[in-house]
């Protein structure tokens, strides 16, 4: 077993991998975590999800629910490397968690089902990782199940997530009789005999010797035509070495071009070496990728991975614990030690760290220093926040946060004890501080509280974790999603002259526009009005342009009409939502040569939006989300009568190893609840899972649950 950590490396950031576990929802991530934990010697019993012993799973509502919700770090070593992993969440109510992980990770583990192949959340989390530019293997999970097929895994791979699949090895046995693998780059079999927990190495079976080798000659040809190194050799010689099929495995993966692809069963512990080599083999080091890019006064700026340099670090993350705040980061650049002063560049704070801890999940053990490279936690920040960076205090920087997807579902809590009320606002903060996606707010007009987040679920473990935690005993609405209006039929040439004369200085503005939809919406509601992934904009979000000729109104007075605009959008016409999905020009306008001003000119550009909007034809949306349900065959009519009651939209279906399939868009106001409903008309046997797509037009005679001010802007 080959766990051994050499410090004396020439250089130690060359045996360092950052990498993450990305996968949908139950495709076995903690699972896969905990065997690599364990083949690596890190731990010395394997743990089960279904028995609540896993190490990354170690909050009590992860254990009572079977999923992952916190990303978890653990660190282990293996053939002389030092892995950092994150098991992330698979749910998509937590896939700001995915976000903040992927931002400072090097490299990660897609796992796959292999009898579901591509699932939603597998799409959104891959996707995730092409913004981030992170490079990928992908391992193809739960071989010995039945109806398990690598083939068919592999082409929803090709055909949903368009890389070039690079497959490297070979199953032998099928089903429950999967025992081993064939390394198509060294041609050796390895199996894993019952009880066994390291593979025994041997020939390839003679029975599949010669599909081995076909497979072996397609790797070779689907490298040559991407790596133009591997091409010059196999022109020459019509077949590629080991060595310069590995060599261009590795580049293929760095640059994004390919996806090398392997195989096994976590749960039964097979398959998991060969994964750990392909990790130190293909993924980067902190030293294979781009230098850390930042800002400092506006000037750009690089960090490369040198613990010489200027410190650069970021905070991915902050958790309260019973004894203290750890704050999670990743060093880019610099040496951290105990007892140094940092700044945290967006507060313009300096602060000192208390302690420097490597995380095992739920365990921790201190460290004297960290560089570039690491991911570790420390203790003693107050100020800093997920997204904050840390720099020296004599060289500042300041690096780009993870993105916060806006919260699409809010609930109104409430202390049910009155001297609780206090407690409940410092523990919402708490929250809201630990992970950025929930928002909390006050709503002007009922003076509730109002609690946003990512889904149904987001808000169940919020509001479970000020009941468990922090001990408050609270009162729970009904989930109200988050509405937006746009322009269905727009207006050109509004007139709207602002003048304001109270004694001394004046206010003059005098401005003309026009205002249109961005892109088609269909009023009837059959289909998304756009957004992107993770619930975007309705209608692509707001465009401003200026027509003006001839200087009738300055850059300067341009700028401030189009704040005014932006800060009309805060409130439609139609329920006071957010507005979305338009195009504003400014055609014409005048000046005063006194009395015209910036202010002047954002209060005309504000007011006259709003009085445009009341003369255009605006339309209600609503968020919807893409429901894969997977019911038994015979429960297919029962599920699609459902559907269609909830106002859903089939969009597919298939049969899949003996169930059925189905794919929806859906409201996301008419899914709250249908996981009891589902399973009580699938006797138990039913599932699925949802992905917000973005904004659809609310029909005329639909209600529209949670149209009041709970419901408006959430930020």
């Amino acid at each position: 077993m080959r766990t051994h950590f050499d410090p004396h490396l020439t250089d130690p950031l060359a045996a360092v991998r950052n990498l993450g576990i990305l996968a949908h929802v139950d495709a076995g991530k903690t699972t896969l975590t905990e065997r690599m934990l364990y083949a690596t010697g890190s731990t010395h019993k394997r743990g089960e999800v279904h028995d609540g012993t896993t190490v990354t799973d170690f909050d009590p509502q992860e254990r009572d629910r079977g999923i992952t919700i916190f990303a978890a770090a653990v660190s282990c070593a293996w053939d002389g490397h030092r892995i950092n992993l994150i098991d992330t969440p698979g749910h998509v109510d937590f896939a700001d968690e995915v976000e903040r992980s992927l931002r400072v990770l090097d490299g990660a583990v897609a796992v796959f089902d292999a009898v579901a192949g591509v699932e939603p959340q597998s799409e959104s989390v891959w996707r995730q990782a092409d913004r981030h530019a992170v490079p990928r293997i992908a391992f193809v999970n739960k071989l010995d199940r039945a109806g398990a097929d690598l083939d068919t895994a592999v082409a929803s791979i090709r055909a949903r997530l368009h890389p070039a699949p690079l497959v490297v090895q070979l199953p032998i046995g099928t089903e429950d009789g999967f025992t081993g693998v064939v390394d198509l780059l060294r041609m050796r079999a390895l199996i894993w005999a019952e009880g066994d927990d390291t593979a025994q190495e041997g020939p390839v079976p003679a029975d599949l010797r010669e599909e081995a080798d076909r497979r072996r000659r397609a790797l070779e040809e689907a490298v040559a035509e991407l790596h133009p190194g591997a091409l010059d050799e196999f022109c020459a010689r019509s077949a590629l070495s080991a060595r310069t099929l590995a060599a261009a495995l590795r580049d293929l993966t760095h640059s994004g071009d390919g996806v090398v692809v392997l195989c096994g069963s976590a749960y039964r512990n097979r398959g998991i070496e060969p994964l750990l080599d392909a990790v130190v083999a293909y993924l980067p080091s902190p030293l294979d990728v781009p230098a850390v890019r930042g800002t400092h006064d506006g000037v750009p700026q690089e960090r490369s991975a040198d613990p010489a340099a200027p410190l650069a670090a970021l905070v991915f993350k902050v958790n309260a614990t019973p004894t203290g705040r750890l704050t999670y980061l990743r060093v880019y650049s610099g040496t951290i030690g105990k007892g140094d002063a940092v700044m945290d560049a967006g507060a313009r704070r300096t602060e000192r760290i208390g302690r420097i801890l490597r995380v095992q999940a739920d365990r921790r053990t201190p460290l004297e220093r960290a560089v570039a490279g690491d991911i570790v936690a420390v203790v003693g920040l107050k100020s800093a926040r997920a997204g904050s960076t840390l720099c020296a205090p004599e060289a500042p920087l300041v690096l780009e946060p993870p993105g916060v997807a806006d919260p699409v579902v809010s609930v109104a809590v409430e202390a049910r004890k009155g001297v609780d009320t206090d407690r409940l606002a410092a523990a919402l903060g708490r929250l809201a501080e630990e992970d950025p996606s929930l928002v909390v707010r006050t709503d002007p007009e009922t003076g509730q509280t109002v609690l946003s987040g990512m889904g149904e679920l987001h808000l169940e473990v919020a509001v479970e974790t000020l009941r468990r935690t922090h001990g408050l005993d609270v009162n729970v609405g009904r989930p109200r999603v988050a509405h937006r209006e746009t322009v269905v039929r727009g207006v050109s040439g509004l007139v709207f002259r602002h003048v304001k004369q109270d004694g001394g200085a004046g206010q003059f503005a005098h401005v003309v526009l026009d205002v249109e939809p961005m892109d088609p919406v269909d009023p009837t509601g059959s289909g998304p009005a756009g957004g992107g992934e993770g619930g975007g904009d309705g209608g692509g979000g707001f465009e401003f342009r200026s027509a003006v000729v001839g200087g009738r109104v300055p850059r300067e007075y341009v700028r401030a009409v189009e704040a005014g605009c932006r800060d009309a959008l805060a409130d439609g016409p139609l329920g006071g939502h957010p507005v979305t999905g338009l195009r504003v020009t400014l055609t014409d306008g005048a000046t005063h040569v006194k009395d015209s001003s910036d202010t002047a000119f954002r209060t005309a550009g504000r007011l006259a939006l709003r009085e445009a909007l009341r003369a255009c034809a605006m339309v209600l949306l609503e968020p919807v989300a893409e429901v894969t349900v997977t019911v038994p065959e015979d429960a297919v009519g029962s599920v699609l009568g459902d559907l269609a009651a909830r106002r859903g939209r089939v969009t597919g279906s298939a049969v899949r190893a003996g169930s059925a399939v189905v794919g929806a868009t859906v409201p996301l106001a008419e899914l709250f609840g249908y996981a009891t409903r589902l399973r009580s008309r699938t006797q138990g046997r039913g599932t699925f899972t949802a992905r917000p797509t973005g904004y659809a037009p609310v029909p005329a005679s639909a209600p529209v649950t949670g149209s009041a001010p709970v419901s408006g802007s959430t930020r």
